[in-house]
């Protein structure tokens, strides 16, 4: 990651945070640091931890390659794997086939 990375991850964060609807102060408690931490963090006065990166990107249910928003390119096929089995693994039954019907017609054509 390079310093731009570093910066712009402050703001996904906060951004993130913030269309959960939760505060610095649950965030804190949920990846058990300070919201002083995750205030230092969203304003790009720290980085966060690796350990606590990935806490977070379980606590917002993305995966670590789309909070981090690099990958190297031999890891994306994965990673979009995983993104797409997320979401699936979300849905219900009926949703589940729709999608499944639709991914079958994508491949005929």
């Amino acid at each position: 990651m390079t310093q731009n990375d570093y910066e712009k991850l402050g703001g996904k964060i906060k951004e993130l945070r913030t269309q959960m609807h939760l505060t610095q102060a649950e965030v804190a408690a949920a990846l058990d640091v300070t919201p002083g931490y995750i205030s230092n963090v969203e304003n790009n006065r720290s980085a966060m931890s690796l350990r606590v990166l990935i806490y977070y990107a379980k606590l917002m249910n993305i995966s670590l390659d789309t909070l981090i928003g690099t990958i190297d390119s031999e890891y994306k096929p994965a990673a979009l794997d995983r993104e797409i089995l997320n979401e699936l693994s979300e849905m219900d039954i009926e949703t589940k086939e729709k999608v499944l019907r639709t991914i079958q017609l994508w491949k005929e054509s």
